[in-house]
């Protein structure tokens, strides 16, 4: 079986531990060993209830034993590491795209911990630091400056922008987990690539809150939105396609 599509097979079942993950992470339950079961009856779920996607399709998206709807948070999960093991692929091969793959769940773990909890967690980001790094170092060695500064400059720049904001509005604006996300980001796609990580953040982020807010969202400024999924989304992009180049005519 070649290696791509043994990855694209094995993507859904990775999405749906890393669903468990983001799931569990609030209570901070163990994701390997606890068995899978129902959040709501606690029934244990047999194997043909953990068929990703199709388990919850054929299930009318309800559990089997008490009837209550399963979240559309876990087949996204299971679609969404379906499309990181199929970009990857199609643009990376040999370790790199195994690297790149590991990166693309690390990152959406993160997205989804954030958007349910409003938490960017240290074990997740505080890793892909030095990950980000050293794979650098393997694929240019003479640009790990850039990648380093990317990493000091990333964190720096979210910090100072978050302390201002406290100190003239009295209340957390931007957490140091986003800046800490931001550092990986930099050790990933260098300093130059940063400034396209936060263009894409933001313009994703003020697009989704103008939809919802077109949809009848009425949002005030006490709300709070998390920016990592945005960080998360803009990092991925930017590793795969690179910086955005804006062209003046």
């Amino acid at each position: 079986m070649p290696k791509e599509l043994f990855l694209i097979l094995a993507a859904p079942l990775i999405g749906s531990f890393l669903g468990v993950v983001a799931v569990r992470f609030p209570t901070r339950a163990s994701a390997v060993f606890g068995r899978s079961a129902c959040p709501k009856c606690g029934h244990q779920l047999a194997a043909r209830d953990l068929v990703p996607i199709l388990s919850w399709i054929l299930q009318n998206r309800r559990c089997r034993y008490c009837a209550t709807p399963i979240e559309l948070f876990y087949p996204l999960m299971e679609i969404g590491a379906l499309l990181v093991a199929l970009s990857a692929a199609a643009i990376f091969s040999g370790w790199l795209m195994w690297i790149s793959c590991g990166l693309g769940w690390v990152l959406l773990t993160l997205a989804a911990i954030d958007y349910r909890c409003l938490i960017l967690p240290n074990e997740l980001t505080l890793p892909l630091i030095p990950a980000g790094l050293g794979v650098s170092y393997l694929i240019a060695p003479g640009n790990i400056t850039g990648h380093l500064v990317g990493t000091l400059g990333g964190f720096a720049a979210f910090y100072v922008i978050g302390w201002v904001y406290h100190r003239l509005r009295g209340r957390v604006g931007l957490g140091r987990g986003d800046a800490k996300l931001l550092a990986a980001s930099g050790a990933w796609v260098s300093i130059s690539g940063l400034p396209s990580v936060v263009f894409i953040a933001a313009t994703i982020a003020l697009l989704m809150v103008a939809m919802a807010m077109l949809f009848g969202r009425r949002l005030t400024s006490h709300d709070k939105i998390p920016f990592g999924p945005y960080l998360c989304l803009g990092t991925w992009l930017v590793w795969l396609f690179g910086p955005v180049i804006l062209s003046v005519a």
